[in-house]
């Protein structure tokens, strides 16, 4: 029977934050699954998680002294690969068109339909960003992470109900969120648009 895979446990991250090197290597290592699916999860190509997941790791390597609480890794690991993917966005918007030239580039999705598939991309994970955090925590572990209801709850500290209600308000504020009018990719507000 497969497990699901589990992030590493509190202790080993504060081992990993006070400078054990081999702390450090196993966060790596059983972060590495979970960093892949966010990356796959929020990024237009495959080779763009790819590249995510590798900058995330990296960064969770150089950088895991700066995380404030050890039980807050998977959030911090979500929003670095968030942000990896959206750097990718605008680096293409940037560069404009991907070059002719590129091998297999008649299979692969027009320049423009990969900027829009992006910007999508860019808006979903805005949108479960702007999520209150305990909405947005049983939204990860439950769709993102794949865990089973009751994992989640456990981890929490949920009953399954009280899981499964507060999963069932960050799927209709997110669905409410993706549907506003406003929310078009790539919009700005314009002067004295009360929206940030």
């Amino acid at each position: 029977m497969n497990r699901p895979f589990s992030w590493p446990d509190e202790r080993l991250v504060k081992a990993a934050q006070d400078g054990d090197v081999a702390s450090l290597t196993t966060v790596v290592m059983e972060s590495q699954p979970h960093v892949r699916k966010f990356a796959r999860s929020l990024c237009a190509s495959p080779q763009d998680a790819e590249d995510a997941a590798q900058e995330a790791l990296i960064i969770l390597y150089r950088k895991i002294g700066t995380l404030r609480a050890s039980g807050a890794l998977a959030s911090w690991m979500f929003r670095i690969v968030r942000n990896e993917c959206l750097r990718q966005v605008r680096g293409l918007v940037r560069r404009g068109e991907e070059p002719e030239d590129a091998p297999e580039a008649a299979s692969e999705p027009s320049a423009e339909e990969a900027v829009l598939h992006r910007l999508e991309a860019r808006r979903i994970a805005a949108a479960v960003g702007a999520l209150p955090r305990d909405q947005r925590q049983v939204l990860i572990m439950r769709d993102v992470q794949g865990l089973p209801g009751r994992t989640v709850a456990h981890a929490l500290g949920l009953s399954n109900a009280a899981m499964k209600s507060r999963l069932h308000r960050a799927r209709a504020a997110l669905r409410q969120s993706l549907s506003a009018p406003d929310q078009f990719p790539g919009a700005r507000p314009t002067e004295g648009d009360p929206h940030p």
